[in-house]
């Protein structure tokens, strides 16, 4: 027979918090994170697989239609009228109009007129059409 005494002699209740346990988890936390840290900004070296696809040869010429300040378009170094720009596309191109148009435009220029240069391109069939600007510059006004 088990007897509980029932005295005066209630528990106390503890009101003290045992931070042992919580200072030893954070420091524990504190370790790895101080770990992990200058480990995530390091490179990650990674041997990639080649290709066998055969890289495409740059061209020997490319061909820069520019758009001058006062809208004059020019072909290389020679300047061009607007309504022979197909055709003189044409030559440069020998008429492949996969080829890469790299397309230069002064900064006065406004953007309407960059559109009509490059919807007369799209027309014309060139596609491909690579902007070109100024690296290393400071370009605002």
């Amino acid at each position: 027979m088990i007897r509980m005494r029932h005295n005066d002699e209630t528990p106390h209740e503890v009101n003290d918090i045992n931070v042992t346990p919580f200072i030893d988890v954070v420091l524990v936390l504190l370790i790895i994170f101080m770990v992990a840290a200058p480990l995530s900004t390091v490179n990650i070296p990674v041997n990639l697989p080649a290709s066998t696809e055969q890289p495409k040869p740059q061209p020997t010429m490319p061909v820069y239609l520019t758009i001058q300040a006062n809208h004059d378009l020019a072909l290389g170094d020679t300047i061009i009228q607007k309504d022979t720009l197909v055709s003189a596309l044409a030559d440069a191109t020998k008429g492949n109009k996969e080829e890469t148009i790299f397309l230069r435009a002064d900064k006065t220029v406004d953007y309407g007129t960059l559109i009509q240069v490059m919807n007369q391109l799209r027309q014309a069939g060139y596609s491909k059409v690579g902007l070109v600007n100024a690296q290393g510059e400071n370009n605002t006004p």
